[in-house]
């Protein structure tokens, strides 16, 4: 059967999302049809859907933590097959100097922030169908639960930053806040043999974190800052990642590392944008290096992949159990975006 038209939804304006119908474009060289199996709600779709990110525009046919099967081949395609389980990545040019580094997020001629010929924004990741090309998709076990399998994107950013932070075995890593995103960046850290401490305060967070193994301080009953360095016999943490984009959580983490050479991971963003209090002096004393971290480079892709395919990084529990189709959008949306949420997944063939 000839799939010539995509359903899919697409936020029109804050708190109003839309199920629309388009033509699929032609099956190009060097590219493939997906039939997208699921999409996560990300940080940043649901912000947009709140009116936190009017920035990024509409109408936006978002949703960029997606999986799906490969059910056509285009020419040239010799690396996938019909029945390859894929998971998105981010797409280039490939040929210009940032793709040339791996970096397509800033592709100079491939922009995300550009409209369709129909007036689209957005990746249109919550879509039954898609057209992709091949060097925006990675292969994925095929025995992932495919909402499993969408979390290629959010890993690969939090490898991107494990990458920045050159972690090694045995280093005590201190991660503030036990979302989504913070709990992500806890199990991969731990799977590159760190110990990890998880300070969050919301029960159900709290629970999560425990139930996946990790030490957690609850920060509603203990000064977060004290209790790590008497689980550190005073030394502090080597690593701290600041996974929550408040303002608190910031000067925290200068009270949480180490004395000296410690390392700050600033992975969240925050709307408002968050402060910090630390003069320059200290940060010169105590020689700490304080590193930003966004989205990932290819190579980060890749290495998300085997982590999610091997099982050294298992995410089922970072998953809310309901699951929508796509004509619910818009109750999806309106549960992502309530306090505490872990990730909601469409199931876009359900």
């Amino acid at each position: 059967m000839k799939i010539n038209k995509m359903t899919f939804s697409v936020l029109t304006k804050a708190g109003q999302t839309e199920i629309r119908e388009r033509e699929l474009p032609p099956i190009g060289k060097n590219q493939v049809l997906v039939k997208n199996l699921a999409c996560n709600i990300c940080t940043t779709d649901y912000g947009q859907w709140l009116g936190l990110r009017e920035h990024q525009g509409y109408p936006m046919a978002g949703g960029h933590e997606s999986s799906g099967e490969i059910v056509a081949l285009g020419e040239g395609v010799t690396d996938f097959e019909v029945g390859d389980k894929v998971a998105l990545a981010y797409d280039g040019c490939g040929e210009c100097t940032a793709c040339r580094k791996n970096d397509f997020l800033h592709c100079a001629n491939e922009d995300s922030n550009k409209k369709t010929e129909d007036g689209y924004l957005g990746t249109f990741g919550f879509a039954n169908y898609s057209v992709r090309n091949t060097r925006a998709l990675i292969k994925m076990n095929k025995i992932l639960d495919p909402s499993e399998a969408a979390f290629l994107e959010p890993l690969a950013t939090v490898c991107k930053g494990l990458k920045k932070l050159r972690i090694k075995p045995f280093e005590t890593v201190v991660v503030i806040g036990g979302g989504t995103m913070g709990l992500l960046n806890a199990v991969a850290a731990k799977a590159y043999a760190c110990r990890v401490i998880v300070t969050e305060m919301m029960e159900k967070k709290i629970k999560t974190a425990q139930s996946m193994g990790l030490e957690v301080i609850d920060a509603g009953k203990y000064d977060p800052a004290k209790k790590v360095v008497e689980m550190t016999d005073g030394e502090g943490a080597d690593v701290v990642i600041i996974a929550a984009g408040v303002t608190q959580a910031n000067n925290q983490a200068f009270e949480i590392v180490k004395k000296t050479d410690g390392r700050i991971l600033f992975f969240a963003a925050g709307y408002p944008s968050p402060d910090m209090t630390m003069d320059s002096n200290t940060i010169h004393y105590r020689r700490m290096e304080l590193i930003g971290t966004f989205a990932a480079d290819n190579e980060d892709f890749f290495t998300a992949g085997d982590l999610l395919n091997s099982g050294r990084v298992q995410v089922t529990k970072l998953l809310e159990e309901k699951r929508f189709k796509l004509a619910d959008s818009q109750k999806a949306f309106e549960l992502a975006s309530k306090p505490g949420m872990f990730r909601v997944s469409i199931r876009l063939q359900e």
